[in-house]
């Protein structure tokens, strides 16, 4: 399956100043250990210290990724419901826990 491309949906209800400041924390996180692993290649660390970098931010952004689904059911796909609309927002949410999954 084709990923989706990015459309200028927005959210039901715009995130909280807390919500943005935990998930964009969280990508900052991420954003170091990035440079981390980059610099640990450029020194020549052992293989399996870089993977284990590797691992630790696939989890992180799984979590990530976890939080914005999560947010998204609550509060859109379950808005959906209630208004009767919920076979297309359904769908689009099967969809992408599918694609999240792989």
């Amino acid at each position: 399956m084709e990923p989706k491309e990015h459309t200028d949906k927005k959210p039901l209800e715009p995130r909280t100043n807390k919500e943005k400041e935990q998930v964009i924390n969280r990508l900052k996180r991420i954003e170091g250990q990035v440079r981390g692993i980059q610099n640990m290649v450029e020194n020549d660390r052992y293989c399996m210290d870089i993977l284990i970098q590797l691992s630790a931010i696939q989890s992180a952004i799984k979590k990530v990724g976890y939080s914005v689904m999560e947010r998204h059911t609550k509060m859109c796909v379950a808005h959906s419901i209630k208004n009767g609309d919920d076979d297309s927002m359904i769908d689009e949410l099967l969809e992408i826990i599918q694609q999240y999954s792989k």
